[in-house]
């Protein structure tokens, strides 16, 4: 859904206002022509109106209503072109009235005719409205200053003259004034609307997108809005069902014992089978009126998840504060077990309990290093990298710093440039983890780890992978559903820390890292990269 963003008037509303003002305008233009022609060809006018030039004002009339048809006919094109059209088709009229002035004995009803095609223009233009109401009021004096110098039009009072060119100019200015007036009004009604009409759409936005069910009950229990999550925990009824006691009967019982007692159960209810429990809460829309109630569905497991979420958190910062108690004397243990080792008459049962000391506190030391390492962790810096050069200098570094002796570690990349978007920092702990899970847990009885680190992209030309694959027993399905918790090993000398830390810096940098079984025996840790630009291609192999 779009949210919908306005700026005054919107063009496509300002343009139906403008072509609706100028078809108004063509059509008076059609009528007023209709005047002139009724005055010359038909005996409507010949009673009270004198006709000086009858051909005069047969031709002007005629022509005019031409004029004024086709201009009615082409309102939609001349939309592109308003000002000329305005000006343009202004300019007919005057002259067309200077015209019928000129055929008539004096002024009759023309110039009050007139005095409405200058207020339509001022309101369409208002930037140009005394410069019309100017050219109309010389328009209309034309056959006036013609009497005056012994033409042949019957003179008028100059007094009539002067009062229609002043009428001319006040109602230029009004209708100024009050187009402006008029187009704020629309213009603010028009942005008060979208606004409203954004504050609905948003609403509606957050409302959909939230985790907790939310409902719209009528009194008749009828639903007249759910969102997204409300419609998955009542079991995801057909969108034509709503009646509440069809698609949710407990839920329907609930508020009705709301209803009648005002107070709800506080137990959770799972609304539909294979969904989680919920706890329904009801709230009236207005305080004295319950025909609509909202109702919200708080879902218990993901109260249940926030508190595990602050469990954890609050849980590593205190160990982070012990491990850095416990540092200090596990050092002096250590250092002391170290030097009764190198003493000449110790036992092999001494020697193999300093051996044990010895073992233990590098374990606690691990788990405590693990913390440190989880509680002081960076923010992630992404940046741009080769994956394939990476992974075949990681497996070279790894090989120059750990003896693997008959263990085997390769790198398996594409013969194409393949680039990702990750911290190289948390990267590397990653793979680093991984290899030396791998290296010490994915090998058969008996025989050497076989172990490979995969650059390649997903199927599809989807995003880059980085794998950890090992030919291993592999993982039950039962402990790989908990191998990514905190303190979870099923080793007596794990931590539980490795594997949690990997995901956790992996998600730092916007990747994902999952296991995965491999068909045959084995194990495979996948990290799913960020993808900048990747070419599906045949892998090679190196040693």
């Amino acid at each position: 859904m779009s949210i919908l963003r306005y700026q005054g008037l919107s063009r496509e509303t300002a343009g139906e206002i403008t072509r609706r003002e100028l078809l108004f305008f063509n059509i008076y233009r059609c009528l007023e022509a209709g005047v002139y022609v009724s005055l010359f060809l038909t005996p409507l006018g010949g009673g009270s109106i004198r006709i000086t030039h009858l051909l005069l004002g047969q031709s002007a009339s005629l022509l005019y209503l031409a004029a004024a048809l086709i201009l009615l006919l082409l309102t939609g094109q001349l939309l592109r072109h308003l000002t000329g059209t305005i000006v343009f088709s202004l300019g007919i009229d005057i002259v067309a009235a200077v015209a019928v002035l000129f055929s008539l004995a004096g002024y009759g009803l023309v110039p009050m005719m007139l005095m409405l095609n200058i207020g339509i223009a001022a309101l369409l233009m208002p930037r140009h409205a005394h410069a019309f109401a100017i050219a109309a009021a010389l328009g209309v004096a034309t056959p006036y200053v013609y009497g005056l110098f012994g033409g042949a039009h019957e003179p008028v009072s100059g007094f009539v003259v002067l009062a229609m060119s002043g009428a001319y100019l006040v109602i230029a200015t009004l209708l100024r004034h009050l187009g402006g007036h008029v187009r704020a009004a629309e213009d603010l009604a028009e942005r008060r609307g979208a606004d409203l009409l954004n504050l609905e759409q948003i609403n509606d936005l957050i409302i959909q997108r939230m985790r907790t069910g939310v409902m719209l009950v009528d009194r008749a229990n009828y639903i007249l809005r759910i969102n997204e999550s409300a419609w998955h925990l009542i079991g995801n009824p057909s969108p034509g069902e709503h009646e509440l006691g069809v698609v949710a009967p407990e839920l329907s019982r609930r508020l009705y014992h709301w209803r009648h007692n005002s107070r709800a159960e506080q137990t959770g209810v799972a609304l539909a089978a294979d969904m989680p429990e919920v706890i329904p809460r009801f709230t009236r829309l207005t305080p004295d009126d319950d025909s609509n109630v909202l109702i919200f569905l708080e879902d218990t497991s993901l109260v249940s998840q926030r508190a595990e979420e602050l469990t954890l958190s609050s849980l590593g910062r205190l160990s982070a504060s012990i491990a850095h108690e416990i540092r200090n004397p596990l050092a002096a243990i250590r250092y002391s077990a170290q030097l009764l080792a190198e003493s000449p008459d110790l036992s092999a049962d001494d020697t193999r309990l300093v051996e044990i000391i010895n073992n233990h506190c590098t374990r606690a030391n691990d788990v405590v290093e693990n913390i440190l390492q989880l509680s002081r962790r960076e923010r992630s810096r992404p940046e741009t990298i080769d994956l394939n050069a990476w992974v075949l200098n990681f497996v070279e570094e790894y090989k120059q710093s750990n003896d693997l002796g008959q263990d085997e570690l390769r790198a398996v990349t594409s013969n194409r440039r393949l680039e990702a978007v990750v911290d190289p920092q948390h990267l590397q702990q990653v793979a680093w983890n991984l290899v030396q899970n791998a290296l010490r847990y994915g090998r058969q009885p008996n025989q050497p780890a076989r172990v490979a680190v995969v650059a390649r992209i997903a199927a599809d030309k989807g995003p880059p992978l980085m794998e950890v694959i090992d030919r291993g027993p592999g993982i039950p399905p039962k402990v790989a559903a908990q191998i990514f918790e905190p303190f979870y090993t099923t080793h007596e000398y794990g931590t539980g820390l490795g594997l949690y830390l990997a995901k956790q810096m992996s998600e730092a940098s916007q990747a994902t890292l999952e296991y995965v079984p491999i068909a045959g025996g084995g194990a495979c840790f996948r990290i799913t990269l960020q993808a900048v630009q990747a070419t599906l291609s045949n892998p090679r192999i190196s040693a």
